[in-house]
């Protein structure tokens, strides 16, 4: 079942005008359930073109991580209608580019054409939607690339393996534990007919999200769309969405890694905290704005003016925080202290500058300081088509509508200090947090010979 990007859904593929300040926002839906989403920019003859679908990591099979990622690779593979690696081969052709990318709560297509090629990106996305030919070579071919990418940019990499693992550790039960890529045993295991079947199921007009940004006429896009992806069979039997809870967190969790590659260590320390909801984004939008209060800048944050700048006490500091998830997320906070400073010292600064902030607030400055960095972002990225498209992919398919995409400056902008230190009260939980210590093994100590 799929989360509704409008107040109701329509029953024809009738366009709607966004009716929250932004009037270059065009919706529509095609009767096989296909939501579809244009953004005009009418400054260059370019246009994105993108297809979301409503499937993630976190929607995978038990015992089958990393099927969505792995189907990903496989989307390349060939149709009935064009043969292994042939979709980039004409995107290149066109002069243009192509990729995707799957997260926990989406899997996304992409291509970036000039404007009058936007036909021809829509018959071949709808032609793989529907007619994936995969052989038992292109699977077996494409799992040593997995499994070799997992090696490259996890395996060999201890930052990466600290953070699969402290993830694994925060959520008990819910699927936001694996990772993405999968793990190594169960990639090895992952079956022809695995994806197949994740493909029958997920990659359907019903479960999926039509985004096109730039030099384009709305009319003309859902005429095009009607056309290529009109004729598509929604899927019936589309489950719900629905994923395991987590169970309440009672006590802190810690976990320290040690490893020889690792040049400088760090402690890091994560909190289980609320997403974007559809709605209702204050509690997101405060948080939001927290993280760059605390860890932002190391000029003009917290931590960075004080440990970094102040004190020089901290080579990096940092805070992190993004609410679009379809469920709960965290907050994190990251100190990496100058050589010869220990990990619990680190640690000791972190929760000295959380005290302060609830203790000492927010300058003013500052805080105005920050919301002007954020409304500069906001015209910056306009200038980015793909930008302005992935913004509404990742939060339709976390949940969010149009209508909180466009509203999300404005909360940000509404935010005061008041909102951000009770946010702050609420997350910096202990009972709700994993606080980890990435470092060296310890040099063993010389024997002295009598």
């Amino acid at each position: 079942m799929r989360l509704p990007i409008f107040a109701a859904a329509l029953a024809l593929a009738l366009p709607a005008a966004a009716q929250t300040g932004d009037d270059t926002v065009t919706t529509f839906t095609l009767p096989n359930g296909m939501d579809a989403i244009v953004i005009e920019d009418n400054r260059a003859p370019v246009v994105v073109h993108m297809v979301w679908y409503d499937v993630g990591a976190a929607d995978e099979p038990p015992g089958k991580s990393g099927i969505a990622h792995y189907l990903e690779h496989l989307m390349f593979k060939g149709t009935d209608d064009l043969g292994p690696g042939e979709f980039s081969r004409i995107v290149e052709a066109q002069g243009g580019s192509d990729n995707a990318f799957t997260s926990y709560d989406y899997t996304g297509y992409f291509q970036r054409v000039a404007s009058d090629r936007l036909g021809l990106m829509m018959e071949m996305e709808a032609d793989r939607m529907r007619d994936l030919r995969l052989d038992s070579d292109d699977f077996l071919t494409e799992r040593d690339v997995v499994q070799e990418e997992r090696a490259q940019r996890t395996d060999s990499n201890p930052g990466a393996i600290f953070a699969e693992q402290r993830r694994a550790i925060q959520y008990l039960n819910h699927p936001y534990a694996i990772p993405i890529i999968g793990w190594p045993q169960e990639i090895r295991e992952l079956t022809l007919q695995d994806a197949i079947d994740f493909y029958r199921e997920h990659y359907a007009p019903n479960n999926a999200t039509l985004i096109v940004a730039g030099d384009v006429d709305p009319a003309e896009v859902e005429r095009l769309a009607l056309e290529h992806y009109g004729p598509i069979a929604a899927n019936p039997d589309l489950a719900p969405r629905v994923r395991p809870s987590e169970p309440p967190q009672l006590v802190p969790r810690r976990a320290t890694m040690e490893d020889d590659r690792v040049s400088n260590p760090y402690v890091i320390r994560t909190y289980l905290a609320p997403e974007r909801d559809a709605g209702a984004q204050e509690e997101a939008a405060a948080l939001t704005i927290l993280a760059q209060v605390l860890g932002g800048s190391s000029q003009t944050s917290i931590m960075g003016r004080t440990l970094e700048q102040e004190e020089g006490t901290a080579l990096y500091t940092s805070a992190f925080y993004s609410g679009t998830s379809l469920d709960d997320t965290t907050f994190g906070l990251v100190v990496m202290p100058v050589p010869g400073r220990s990990l619990e010292e680190a640690e000791a600064d972190m929760d000295r500058m959380i005290a302060q902030l609830l203790e000492e607030g927010i300058e003013d400055a500052q805080l105005e300081r920050i919301k002007a960095q954020i409304r500069a972002s906001e015209i910056y990225g306009r200038d980015s088509l793909q930008g302005r498209a992935r913004n509404y992919g990742v939060a339709i398919t976390s949940g969010l509508t149009v209508e909180d995409v466009q509203e999300w400056p404005r909360i940000l902008e509404a935010v005061t200090e008041e909102d951000i230190l009770a946010a702050a009260e609420r997350v910096f939980d202990m009972n709700r947090s994993v606080t980890g210590y990435l470092t060296r093994p310890e040099a063993p100590t010389e024997e002295v010979s009598q």
